[in-house]
């Protein structure tokens, strides 16, 4: 199978993102572009989490849901959650009504909070960021030396749901690790964006 495909202007794409039209704009315009922002990068880690055992389309369906559900993922408001809050999200039938995930996502964004006390959650993330010389062929694996390494210091701070494969895809989609096949239109795009993106520090 070819690591790529032809996108609706005739311009090679990463395969993957030819499953569902869905996926096309989400892999043109955010799918391994840099982010910096302590909400976003809060709000896909919660995602990644939920998609845990599912597709990332049932979850990219959703988003807007989750979003809703969550307060737009504001850390400070999503850790003030109660048990109250987390049967009310058990009963919404916009977002994965799982309880283990929910009570992760609050529990994970009290951990946040707590970070922030100490740095943003960027300047934190953006540490763990790989050599791109070190990394292997694009999307030729499913976890990394970096996101076990973050993952593994997640969760000693009590993280949840927060696995070497959910961090991975999180490193992928946050650009952190620029996945998007060789020939892929968007991974010079991506590229060009990293090369402007000064990440935060501490």
């Amino acid at each position: 199978m070819s690591a790529t495909i032809p996108g609706p202007d005739g311009l090679p794409r990463c395969h993957w993102c030819g499953a569902t039209p869905e996926y096309l704009a989400y892999h043109d315009t955010e799918w391994g572009f840099p982010v910096g922002d302590d909400r976003r990068l809060f709000e896909k880690l919660c995602l990644e989490s939920f998609q845990s055992g599912l597709s990332w389309r049932t979850i990219l369906a959703k988003r807007e849901n989750f979003r809703a559900a969550f307060h737009g993922f504001d850390i400070e408001r999503v850790a003030a959650f109660t048990e109250t809050d987390a049967d009310r999200l058990l009963r919404d039938p916009g977002i994965v009504r799982h309880r283990g995930k929910i009570a992760a996502t609050i529990n994970n964004a009290r951990r946040a909070r707590d970070m922030l006390r100490e740095t943003s959650l960027a300047a934190y993330v953006w540490r763990f960021e790989p050599d791109p010389g070190t990394l292997p062929p694009p999307q030729a694996q499913s976890t990394s030396a970096a996101s076990i390494a973050l993952s593994k210091d997640l969760r000693k701070r009590g993280w949840t749901f927060v696995g070497p494969t959910t961090i991975h895809a999180f490193l992928q989609a946050m650009g952190l690790i620029n996945d998007h096949a060789e020939g892929c239109v968007v991974r010079e795009r991506a590229a060009r964006a990293r090369a402007a993106f000064h990440p935060p520090s501490a």
